[in-house]
């Protein structure tokens, strides 16, 4: 089953009292594609709360218009994300489609939207395909080529000096544009391959393998509750001390308040932080800790800037939704106060953007929370841009 639930805006609720003029207004409608339910609805959550948070900043009016945003629980599975694409579509006219986490469901949901001349704003999961020969213009991510974020750590890795490194991840599109990402960076020696289920919570067979490996160094990619569960097992294995274990999207602000202590010292690379110092990340980080009571992921980051993408679009195109080359335009400018700071887009309309190291550390209230150590890839374009027609 799917789920598909509504939120209207103040902007919305508005119009529908209003007289004369106002009351003829053209809504803006945006589907927001998520999981929000199972183990990782917590990142759907991240996403959501953002979304709604952004909405809120906008004075309940996206791009000048009432809006109405339609949720949508993919429940991890591509077919559901599809369905719900198409639903929102055809049923309800959605303008924009946005969201998604997960690759495999990128894969299915955004040919379903661009094909059809909606506009799809991706705000996590960057496939190869769509950023190379499957680009479109209808297609824009606030988020990443999936391959640059272990780029980064590949790099890292490799001006450590390490060598025989145990790789794991997911089996599924992500999981492996990852590996991918590292091994292009990463000059050591690859001691093991290694690709678990997606969603798999139980790792002892693997930490077993990588223990009889010896290998110098362990790279994971294993987002939301997979994380939480192998960092644990990992530390109660006694090999954190032993064999250095770095990771990519496995530590973060969805994942630290199970981790805690267990998390200290762990490093990540990441285009964006929660202590970013611009203004646009101080106002979201700020707003959202004291509209919801926890710390927001980079999850929230990018699909609150998926909002503000979609207001800058319309607000350029003055109301006008059929303005769709023009709304093309103003988007391929990113002209609009994104919460990692100033950034342009690639002809694939993925973005160009720095990379950080991250580590977990104490914070002076003894909380542990993830801090910027330094740039590792400054305006950093992803590999496949060149395989995009689009000019």
């Amino acid at each position: 089953m799917r789920t598909i639930s509504r939120s209207i805006s103040i902007g919305l609720l508005a119009a529908a009292f209003a007289a004369g003029p106002a009351a003829a207004a053209e809504t803006l409608k945006i589907g927001f594609i998520t999981t929000l339910s199972g183990p990782a609805g917590i990142i759907g959550k991240h996403m959501k709360d953002s979304v709604d948070l952004a909405v809120e900043h906008l004075g309940g009016k996206v791009g000048g218009l009432p809006t109405e945003i339609i949720y949508g629980d993919d429940q991890r599975k591509p077919d559901v994300g599809k369905q719900l694409a198409d639903e929102m579509i055809k049923r309800n006219k959605v303008q924009f489609v946005s969201g998604i986490i997960w690759s495999n469901v990128m894969l299915a949901v955004a040919p379903t939207v661009t094909r059809a001349g909606v506009f799809m704003i991706g705000t996590n999961a960057g496939p190869h395909q769509l950023a190379g020969k499957q680009c479109s213009k209808y297609f824009f991510t606030t988020s990443w080529q999936n391959d640059s974020t272990p780029e980064a750590m590949g790099q890292v890795m490799t001006d450590q000096k390490l060598t025989d490194v145990y790789v794991i991840a997911p089996n599924y599109a992500a999981g492996k544009d990852m590996v991918t990402g590292f091994k292009k960076s990463f000059k050591g020696r690859i001691a093991g391959e290694v690709y678990t289920k997606l969603g798999q919570q139980d790792y002892q067979a693997e930490i077993s393998q990588l223990r009889a490996k010896n290998p110098k160094a362990v790279f994971v990619f294993l987002p939301g509750g997979m994380g939480i569960q192998f960092v644990k097992q990992y530390t109660a294995a006694g090999l954190r001390d032993q064999i250095p274990l770095y990771s990519v999207y496995t530590v973060d602000e969805v994942s630290l308040p199970a981790l805690k202590d267990v998390a200290v010292g762990q490093y990540e690379t990441r285009y964006w932080s929660p202590d970013l110092d611009n203004p646009a990340n101080k106002k979201y980080v700020s707003d959202f800790r004291k509209k919801y009571g926890y710390t927001p992921s980079f999850y929230g980051a990018q699909s609150y800037d998926g909002i503000m993408l979609i207001d800058s679009a319309v607000r350029a195109v003055n109301g006008n939704l059929n303005d769709k080359a023009g709304m093309i335009k103003a988007m391929e400018k990113a002209d609009y106060a994104s919460t990692r700071g100033k950034y342009s887009y690639n002809i694939n309309h993925f973005p160009i953007q720095n990379y950080y190291l991250l580590q977990a550390v104490r914070n002076p209230a003894g909380q542990v929370e993830m801090q910027i150590q330094k740039v590792v890839l400054e305006n950093h374009k992803d590999a496949y841009y060149k395989e995009c027609r689009m000019k």
